[in-house]
């Protein structure tokens, strides 16, 4: 951001803009460097540092947590009060995945709700979080309309929430959130990595009817489940298949799960999340 803001000319036409995001399971893949399961994965994060350096996942995260709210977010957001922002932080953390209520979290930060818009829009700016729209298309009113919020890194994510180890993952209440969020945010780097724009939202209406990541955008659209079961169920898909009813334009469908891949006669895939790649590549 402050690079930005410094740059005086536009030099239209003479540079382009790249988001680098941290590393993804399909660079470390082709870096040879595999974890034994999801939990491994989000608690060592993807920081490259971490991995050229064999830095202790917990205390890397927690100097760059303390690093970015100490120095980068007093200089962008002038704080009179810091434990608000990392109370805020934290409570966004064990929120994750979850539609975002500005209200009840200004009411448990003790702030108004125009101040929690600002701060969590400057997370955004500066690549700490990402958030996940709501999809409207030909829905009308019935869709719920409140976004979601993810960590672009979840070695950050497990240290807020207070993980010391990759077993920790596994046994935390939020598992399931947590396996959501490294998925989000590998679509995200596979999209950003290739060049194409992040068309990516969550579906959600009044009626019960979801989807939890939606990519691309009219004939294109690819809808996803996301579950950190290691089995494979037909209930898993539901969602999936009364989507594509819903919407008659899902060119694609996909579970994203921690157990082996398959393809079924109605189009509808599953996957491994270490195949995440392939899924959103367009």
């Amino acid at each position: 951001m402050s690079l930005r803001e410094a740059v005086t000319q536009s030099l239209a036409g003479r540079t382009a803009i790249l988001t680098l995001l941290p590393l993804s399971v399909h660079e470390l893949k082709k870096a040879g460097i595999q974890h034994p399961n999801f939990s491994s994965y989000c608690f060592t994060g993807f920081l490259p540092r971490v991995y050229e350096q064999s830095q202790r996942p917990f205390r890397a995260y927690g100097n760059y947590y303390q690093t970015y709210v100490e120095r980068d977010v007093r200089q962008l957001i002038h704080l009179k009060d810091q434990s608000l922002f990392e109370k805020m932080l934290k409570l966004v953390a064990g929120r994750v995945g979850q539609l975002m209520d500005y209200s009840a979290l200004s009411n448990d930060v003790g702030v108004d709700s125009k101040t929690i818009r600002h701060w969590l829009s400057i997370l955004e700016a500066s690549f700490i979080l990402m958030k996940l729209p709501p999809y409207f298309e030909n829905y009308g009113k019935r869709v719920i309309k409140s976004p979601k919020y993810y960590f672009t890194e979840t070695g950050l994510l497990c240290y807020l929430l207070g993980i010391r180890e990759p077993e920790q993952v596994l046994r935390d209440p939020l598992v399931g959130n947590i396996f959501e969020n490294l998925v989000v945010t590998e679509a995200l780097k596979t999209c950003l990595n290739a060049g194409d724009p992040a068309d990516l939202y969550f579906f959600r209406d009044s009626k019960g009817n979801e989807v939890d990541l939606l990519s691309g955008s009219g004939q294109n659209l690819l809808a996803v489940e996301i579950k950190s079961a290691s089995t494979f169920s037909k209930d898993q898909v539901k969602g999936l298949r009364r989507f594509r009813e819903l919407s008659q334009t899902c060119a694609k469908a996909a579970l994203i799960y921690t157990g082996e891949n398959y393809d079924f006669s109605d189009g509808i895939s599953a996957r491994h999340f270490s195949e995440i790649h392939s899924v959103f590549t367009r």
